[in-house]
């Protein structure tokens, strides 16, 4: 179990604010973090890892990380940390860069085979794909078979096709190391596939707090799906107008009448819903 009850004043994207984070969570679990620009995610994860100063506790299992006497520091603390940057050692080979946090070559021989990534032990990071270098990223954070992992949106930067291999890498890892995982992410399919619990702040508060089915499926009465998005367009075609709204990393057209052109705007987050329309699955 991990319990953490910490607070600390900062300056948000309204200003200033004080996080106040009040959580217990079970061991082995996958938390996704999520939250506007500036609510106050990446210094939760910070505190977390002893990067930053916080008042308040935080108990990992029996041992006391944080509180009003001491903060144990970051080299003292069992965690690993995957950026978003991949912070990897330019001047070391993939291997070098595993074994400078563990000399156990087994393990990082292990970790290189989980991830594909035997091939490329001794190559420079500066030669590798993104891709690459963040699967690398992760052998080593798991180098130190940590009893915490966080995660500071380690995918944003990959494309699509990228990001789905290394979700699987990432859930692989996860399972069998049965690391308490906290991840910051914005994309619902990622936190969908692998937090089994959501954390939403808003200016350094908890708004959401809930299983991931329960947060990111959001149907009402007869509804058969919805899907949250942003709408970046409103266009007139003839008499009617359509709304360009992108859900994800797709985009999809939906039809309004003058009322609702009027009502909605560019820039505003909606939930797409539909009753009568009953979707299909096909392969690509």
């Amino acid at each position: 179990m991990i319990d953490i009850n910490i607070h600390k004043k900062l300056q948000g994207s309204n200003g200033e604010m004080t996080l106040d984070i009040d959580l217990n969570i079970d061991e082995n679990s996958f938390i996704a973090v999520s939250g506007k620009s500036g609510s106050g995610k990446t210094t939760f994860l910070r505190i977390l890892a002893g990067l930053e100063n916080a008042n308040g506790t935080l108990k990992v299992q029996d041992k006391i990380w944080l509180d009003g006497v001491k903060s144990l520091a970051v080299q003292e603390r069992d965690i690993g940390f995957v950026f978003q940057d991949y912070a990897l050692f330019q001047n070391m080979s993939v291997l070098e860069n595993l074994l400078f946090v563990n000399k156990d070559k087994k393990l990082a021989q292990h970790l290189l085979e989980l991830t594909q990534l035997t091939q490329l032990t001794q190559r420079l990071p500066n030669t590798l794909s993104g891709g690459q270098q963040q699967r690398v990223a992760l052998c080593r954070a798991f180098m130190k078979r940590p009893k915490l992992l966080l995660m500071d949106e380690p995918l944003s930067a990959l494309d699509p096709f990228m990001r789905a291999k290394l979700q699987n890498d990432i859930l692989k890892l996860h399972q069998e190391f049965k690391t308490t995982t906290i991840m910051i992410s914005h994309d619902p399919s990622e936190i969908y596939k692998l937090a089994s619990r959501v954390i939403v702040l808003e200016d350094g508060k908890i708004i959401q707090d809930g299983q991931t089915k329960d947060i990111l499926l959001k149907t009402k009465g007869s509804q058969k799906f919805s899907l949250r998005g942003e709408i970046i367009d409103i266009l007139k075609a003839d008499i009617i107008f359509v709304a360009v709204v992108a859900i994800g990393q797709q985009i999809v057209e939906v039809v309004l009448d003058e009322h609702e052109a009027l009502i909605f705007k560019v820039g505003q987050v909606v939930n797409v819903s539909t009753k009568a329309f009953a979707p299909s699955l096909s392969s690509i």
